[in-house]
């Protein structure tokens, strides 16, 4: 009898040793949330909800990682049409004026032709171009004039030219139309070190350019520019306005 008691407390011991079972209080982990779409990813859903506020409508689209929305330029939508939003740029904490509103996370971008292919960019700076052919740029004769620079000139120059007009020659490799309201266009000369970036200078403009082409445009000087969401720019021209190159 004074064997079995010892074993029974023994046994009991051990049992208080293990893990507890939880109390009524205990709270389940919470669900995670939808995944984000990846950067860079193109945004394709059904419309769930639209506000219009020229020159952007804002829509709410349900994707695979959960609903978002986007900001794409003026367009007649249908609840329910199924879109997809290219090039879509992360902006966080964005306030609309027009709309009174702010956005904790809204994606600016294009829609997509019916058919189109869906090769999005999430910096405009280092956006990949909308089509799969790469533009191949060679030597371009450089713009004339006191303001007149190349693209590697630019970088060379830039805190120096910081707030002054400059005028530069060269071919659009990539474009990003109505985001943020302006067009956002990449120039290259031909001059630069392509490792470094300094082949390549960023150009936004009300006008508007397809990649391939060869313009010539003039604008402002800025430097260390932030807009935010991670797309910050060492220097860029801003406010350019777009001459076509005679042949082009």
């Amino acid at each position: 009898m004074r064997h079995a008691l010892s074993l029974l407390l023994v046994t009991t011991a051990v049992a208080g040793c293990g893990p507890k079972a939880p109390t009524p209080d205990t709270k389940a982990p919470a669900a995670s949330p939808a995944a984000a779409p990846a950067a860079g990813d193109a945004l394709t859903g059904p419309v769930l909800e639209q506000l219009p506020a020229s020159p952007y409508v804002y829509i709410r689209i349900k994707t695979s990682g959960g609903d978002v929305w986007a900001a794409v330029p003026e367009a007649k939508l249908e609840i329910g049409t199924v879109v997809t939003v290219v090039s879509p740029m992360l902006m966080t904490k964005f306030e609309s004026t027009s709309l009174k509103r702010t956005f904790e996370e809204v994606y600016f971008g294009t829609l997509a032709a019916a058919g189109a292919a869906t090769i999005g960019a999430a910096n405009p700076h280092a956006g990949v171009p909308q089509s799969a052919a790469p533009v191949v740029v060679g030597k371009v004769e450089k713009a004339t004039g006191a303001d007149a620079r190349t693209v590697a000139e630019l970088w060379a120059q830039k805190a120096r030219l910081e707030g002054k007009a400059v005028t530069i020659r060269g071919v659009v490799v990539k474009v990003n139309d109505g985001v943020m309201g302006k067009n956002w266009i990449h120039l290259q000369d031909g001059s630069g070190d392509a490792k470094q970036g300094t082949n390549d200078i960023t150009v936004t403009s009300m006008d508007r350019a397809a990649k391939g082409e060869t313009v010539t445009i003039t604008g402002t000087v800025h430097t260390n520019r932030d807009f935010g969401s991670g797309y910050s720019y060492p220097v860029m021209v801003e406010d350019a306005k777009i001459v076509r190159t005679q042949g082009s």
